[in-house]
């Protein structure tokens, strides 16, 4: 079999947000937000936004495979935001971080099909030592 699988991230997402709700948490969303999200960028603190995806606190919302789109208040100003799924990077429980935690695929990722030459003669980097992922909460 060599069709590529989908992802699993949108369904863990949706089933995570679903989990939320369904137990009276406040779902959160944690972002990557670069050139390819649409969210208020007077938010963004180092490259990364956190958006309470409540249905309280959101319309339309809709986490497709594709991305997570819906509209939201920010400052009294609705605002439509849109969010690939590769830019998720967590989806929580506000109040008691129970969650997930995702690897994002940033824009340099997902266009780089391949890596960069290295010089002749130079050894090849080691890669960064990674240790296991872990979820921390972004106030």
């Amino acid at each position: 079999m060599n069709a590529k699988l989908p992802s699993t991230k949108p369904y863990l997402v949706r089933a995570i947000h679903q989990w939320c709700c369904h137990n009276g948490f406040t779902p959160y969303l944690a972002v990557v937000a670069d050139a390819r999200t649409r969210v208020p960028r007077e938010h963004v603190r180092d490259g990364q936004i956190v958006l309470n995806v409540d249905y309280e606190a959101t319309a339309q919302l809709e986490i497709a495979n594709e991305g997570i789109s819906f509209q939201a208040r920010f400052a009294g100003v609705a605002r439509d935001i849109w969010i690939p799924m590769g830019n998720v990077s967590a989806i929580y429980a506000r109040e008691n971080g129970a969650g997930m935690a995702f690897e994002p695929e940033t824009a340099e990722a997902a266009g780089a099909a391949a890596e960069p030459e290295e010089e002749p003669g130079q050894p090849p980097e080691p890669p960064p030592s990674g240790g296991r992922a872990r979820l921390q909460r972004v106030k």
